[in-house]
């Protein structure tokens, strides 16, 4: 019984790590990419939903759409991304509010362009050296090494970056200065202009930010 506890929790866990990489996923892709039975991982999706990890949603359908219901999307809430108790990201946004408070808003940006000044420190010398074409892919890998699943994917003129973590998720959700440094270090690591598109901390599924290229559309 305990091995099958065990196996379950692990599975569980590829579950929730899978959406997490992936982003929303349909129970085909995630069977798929998990070498399980659908019935088997909608088993785990169940159980995911009913402790808060897992949230679900139609997925949307452009142009015609076929017979039969559209297929449903899984996706994680902010529980499933934290991966455990929000005491800390609590402990962080009553620390922020107390910096708003004492120093206003230009000692929240103040704080935002510090954290994101490691980051850029620790990635700025590997970038350098790499040719631009090859820096989104390069920094999708560094910033993937330390935890966010940051995938790319060309999309027209440029390239789309994609972290489907953001450790600071809620408390960025009161502070977007948060955000924002962290969307201008990325813009002076590949020396290019870059712009976020969507955020974990505004509710969106995952962090997208447009590289451009300079490429011709297709």
């Amino acid at each position: 019984m305990e091995q099958s506890t065990a196996q379950t929790t692990g599975t569980r866990e590829r579950v929730r790590s899978l959406l997490l990489a992936l982003g929303p996923s349909t129970t085909a892709t995630l069977s798929q990419r998990l070498g399980l039975g659908p019935a088997a991982v909608r088993k785990h999706l169940d159980a995911l939903l009913s402790d808060g990890t897992v949230s679900t949603r139609e997925q949307s359908v452009h142009g015609l759409r076929g017979r039969g219901r559209p297929a449903r999307l899984y996706a994680l809430t902010d529980a499933g991304h934290a991966g455990g108790p929000a005491s800390y990201d609590d402990l962080a946004v009553l620390a922020l509010r107390f910096v708003a408070e004492s120093g206003g808003t230009e000692a929240v940006e103040r704080f935002a362009q510090t954290r994101v000044a490691e980051l850029e420190a620790r990635y700025a010398e590997q970038l350098a050296a790499t040719e631009p074409a090859d820096r989104p892919a390069a920094l999708a890998e560094a910033l993937s090494a330390e935890g966010y699943a940051a995938p790319t994917s060309e999309h027209g003129t440029g390239v789309q970056l994609c972290q489907h973590h953001c450790p600071v998720q809620h408390v960025a959700a009161e502070f977007p200065q948060l955000c924002d440094a962290e969307t201008a270090a990325l813009g002076r690591l590949l020396d290019v202009h870059v712009q976020r598109l969507a955020t974990i901390a505004h509710g969106d599924g995952v962090c997208t930010t447009f590289i451009p290229s300079g490429k011709a559309p297709r």
